[in-house]
């Protein structure tokens, strides 16, 4: 794609593998997992090579999901802290689910929105990696009642992180623009303007 040199740049190459390799880790974990969870899914094993090769790839594929999603949180972790402009774009976010976005509360690099998903993507993250490493029977055992327990809290938490990935792919589709900020880096300075007004302003010095 050829950039437009007016065009500002939301994130470096760095920053979008770090996605992708979040990204892509997600989906074989979410596949793998669900072949687990119920025996209708278990034909998704044969993605992996079969069920003995899934049980084995699933928690190292979660290490490497682990580590590279703390790399990203701590770069966005600053610039998702939320302000009180947040709650204002929260207090107004039907008008931007009516298609009427262009009266919003001004808002950064995120809105209050993403800055919710951040931080609940922040959360479940955090449990299922603390109940994955309970689990993981190959390097330790421990008592059956932690494990269990383990289980059904890494069950939900995976619940919960499908939910918000959807809703973030589903977002990034339904605001037109978006997706090409993950694959390009850029985006048009009239896009940064109509959605991230503060961030559109810092980068550009146009106060208007």
């Amino acid at each position: 794609m050829k950039r437009n040199p007016r065009d500002l740049v939301r994130y470096n190459a760095s920053e979008r593998a770090n996605h992708w390799v979040v990204g892509i880790c997600f989906i074989l974990l979410a596949l793998s997992g669900l072949a687990f969870f119920h025996p209708a899914f278990f034909p998704l094993t044969q993605l992996f090579g079969g069920g003995p090769w899934t049980r084995i790839l699933h928690p190292y594929i979660g290490v490497v999901m682990a580590l590279f999603f703390v790399i990203m949180a701590c770069r966005f972790a600053k610039l998702n802290i939320v302000e009180p402009r947040d709650i204002d774009w929260l207090k107004n976010v039907n008008k931007m689910i009516d298609g009427d976005d262009h009266d919003m509360p001004e808002q950064g690099k995120y809105n209050g929105g993403q800055k919710l998903l951040f931080w609940g993507l922040v959360i479940g993250m955090a449990l299922i990696t603390v109940t994955g490493v309970l689990m993981w029977r190959a390097w330790w055992t421990l008592p059956v009642g932690v494990v269990r327990a383990a289980s059904v809290v890494h069950a939900i938490a995976a619940v919960w992180m499908i939910g918000l990935i959807i809703m973030h792919v589903y977002a990034a589709i339904w605001t037109r623009g978006t997706i090409r900020a993950m694959l390009y880096g850029t985006v048009t300075r009239a896009w940064a303007k109509q959605h991230h007004r503060g961030w559109y302003r810092k980068m550009t010095g146009d106060n208007d």
